[in-house]
């Protein structure tokens, strides 16, 4: 991959940014390339190995990396994440091992969820971030009441819940919005909006000039961001988490992107989306615009970009090749973590 007169260049000036990012700007900038650039060799990976039937199935977020990395740096320790269905770089950017990720992908015997989920919905809970499901929206209301149980618990914590435009379409939406808005709770609801609900154009989702102008119905702010801008990600959510653990309330933002792959491993775009559709995404392909943005004004020479992607696509193919070595999951796992002490009808034919 490489930035090119096609790709849509950032605005900001460094004064700009230092603005946007705090006085941290270049190691964090400098950071979000490292992740985005692991991201964006994950996804071409992982890709392959689906076509190729070793790995049985992928939601690559190419296209979401920006909000990915953003929330994952702005983000504390103390925070959970609750994901829709392409924030997965989001747990690894919070310290979530890259090779367990894999072991995941692969369903092996080292995965943390046994083989029990779906590829691209891991859980971590070493780094607060919650299983997404398959089901659209229903993450709206499991964010809401982790942030309750923060607030119960007198915890620092914010709930950052992340889902896409169609999910707006959702009842989940709704009773999750208007809820946390009554009670003032620690969360930040993230509509990344790609917009494609699957085949479905976001036109077809609301009636609504945007989909941040929705807050105004529950009393909460909205806002608009371009999501293939890391610096407006990173600024527009970190004031969210500030405003949510101070106590004033939840916010709703809405991420602008353009999704450059396939919804699924199990989709066909072509059928759908308009020709031109390829060439617009890739005008506004988020990584492109940051790497473009630090080779123009100094922070990244020809040689340290070489380097970070060789590096991160050396972490992908060790992380892949020692899970496709790993064992699958015994058959006694099967009923291993599930219940805390083992009923007869689960103990008694497990020891036969």
């Amino acid at each position: 991959m490489s930035a090119g007169d096609g790709v849509e260049p950032l605005p900001h000036s460094p004064a700009v940014v230092r603005s946007l990012i705090g006085p941290d700007a270049s190691a964090i900038m400098l950071s979000a390339y490292r992740w985005m650039t692991l991201g964006r060799a994950l996804d071409a990976r992982l890709q392959g190995l689906q076509r190729q039937g070793r790995v049985g199935f992928y939601g690559a977020a190419t296209g979401h990396e920006a909000v990915n990395v953003a929330a994952g740096l702005a983000s504390g320790p103390e925070d959970w994440i609750v994901p829709g269905l392409r924030e997965q770089l989001t747990a690894l950017v919070r310290g979530h091992p890259l090779p367990t990720y894999a072991q995941h992908l692969f369903a092996t015997d080292r995965d943390p969820s046994r083989g029990r989920q779906l590829p691209c919905h891991p859980s971590a809970r070493d780094v607060h971030y919650v299983s997404m499901s398959s089901v659209i929206g229903t993450q709206i209301g499991h964010a809401v009441g982790i942030a309750a149980g923060l607030r119960a618990r007198k915890d620092p914590g914010v709930a950052l819940v992340f889902f896409g435009d169609g999910a707006t379409s959702a009842n989940d939406f709704h009773a999750g919005l208007n809820f946390a808005a009554v009670y003032r709770l620690p969360v930040v609801f993230g509509c990344v909006n790609n917009q494609w609900a699957i085949s479905v154009p976001v036109e077809r989702q609301t009636r609504s000039a945007t989909l941040a102008s929705k807050g105004a119905a529950y009393g909460i702010p909205g806002e608009r961001v371009d999501g293939t801008d890391f610096f407006l990600a990173y600024r527009e959510l970190r004031r969210a988490i500030a405003r949510a653990r101070s106590g004033e309330g939840p916010t709703l933002i809405e991420f602008l992107v353009y999704r450059m792959t396939p919804h699924s491993s199990s989709d066909d775009p072509t059928r759908y989306q308009p020709s031109d559709w390829a060439a617009r995404a890739a005008a506004h392909d988020p990584v492109l615009r940051l790497e473009e943005w630090l080779r123009r004004n100094g922070h990244l020479s020809t040689e340290l970009q070489a380097q970070i992607r060789s590096e991160a696509e050396r972490q992908v193919r060790e992380a892949v090749a020692e899970a496709e070595a790993a064992p699958p999951p015994t058959r006694a796992s099967l009923t291993e973590d599930v219940f805390v002490d083992a009923p007869p009808f689960v103990r008694d034919p497990r020891a036969e």
